[in-house]
Formats: C-alpha cells, structure tokens, sequence
C-alpha cells in the first residue's frame, strides 16, 4: 500500500505496534505545517528547529505512555503540542512572542493557524477575559490608551487628540501599560493560553 494513502490514525496505531518507520512517514508528512507554523511564531530557524524536535520528542513519549486518543486527529493535536512549546519557550524567556512588523501588541498573533480553529476560539475567549481582567487592574489613564489602541482599534494620533495629551504621551502610556500587564502576568504567573 502506498504510504501517502495510509492515513495518520493507521500510521499511529502502526507506529505503537512496534513499526518505527511509521512514525517518519507522519514526521515527513507533517513537518512542513509544524514547522511553518512555529517558524511564524519565532522568526528564527534555530529555535524553529529545536521547538520540532522538542515537538516530536513529546508525541514520541506520549505515544510511547500509550496516552495518545485523539481518535485520528493526529495533526492538529501534534500542532497543539507545537503551540505550546513555543508558549513555553517565551515564557522561558520571558518575552511576548514577536508581531507582524507593525510593531503593534496582540497575544492573538501567537493563536494564528486554521487547523486548531474551534479550540483557537475557545482559547481566545479565554485569553480575552483574562486580559480584560488584568487591564481593568491597570491605573486609568494606561487603561483608557490600551482600551482604544487595542479594543478601538485608533491610532496614537486619534488617542491623542481623543484624551487632550501629545503622541508620546499616549505611546508612553501604552509601553507602561504593557510593561505593568507582563509584570502581573510573571506575578500572578497567569498562562495566557489552556
């Protein structure tokens, strides 16, 4: 049987009984979506390269514990276990993952991929509660910047003029917002993620 119509829950259950070449076949077959994915988180191939192997390393032992049951929904359970080892690899070092080049801040952008999109939905939703939370903790005049850059989407320039302070006022406020945000999230050491 040619292996591209093999299909994962097979080449899984092929792989537990003792078929080691199986489990390449899933590497081979997946790796460009993992990899494209972390790679769109990280922006850089090393670490890219490492959140894999860590990736593999984990389905390896997982399967090998025999805890896999996702009833054939190989890919995006081993894209789960990607999404969170990149959320790890921030956290280890203690930074928010990169943006697209607008520079702008959005937890969303570490969300992003079709395949977990029913999960992704629930996990937004919670990370968007949190988040509110934590901002309603914030002094207001970091609250109300944050609250229009982020929620009204305008621009410094409309924030400016919307609250009566100069531009760099505004993107201060928004840098102290940020920076006072991260502190709570070390503290209270909140996972922004399930």
């Amino acid at each position: 049987m040619k292996q591209e119509l093999i299909t994962d829950a097979v080449l899984v259950s092929n792989y537990l009984q003792g078929d080691e070449s199986a489990l390449s076949v899933l590497i081979t077959r997946h790796k460009q979506k993992i990899y494209s994915f972390i790679y769109s988180k990280v922006y850089d191939r090393d670490i890219t390269e490492d959140i894999f192997q860590d990736t593999f390393i984990k389905v390896i032992r997982t399967l090998k514990l025999g805890k896999y049951n996702e009833e054939g929904k190989f890919l995006p359970w081993v894209m789960r276990i990607s999404h969170n080892l990149v959320i790890d690899h921030f956290r280890k070092n203690n930074r928010m993952p990169k943006f697209d080049n607008t520079g702008e801040f959005s937890i969303f952008s570490v969300l992003s991929d079709s395949s977990l999109n029913a999960e992704k939905q629930i996990i937004k939703e919670q990370v968007e509660s949190d988040l509110r939370r934590l901002i309603e903790e914030l002094p207001d005049d970091q609250k109300d910047v944050l609250m229009m850059r982020m929620y009204q989407d305008m621009s410094f320039k409309e924030i400016s003029d919307k609250t009566g302070v100069s531009i760099n006022t505004a993107l201060g406020r928004m840098r102290y917002a940020l920076i006072n945000l991260r502190k709570v999230i070390d503290q209270k050491n909140i996972i922004l993620t399930n």
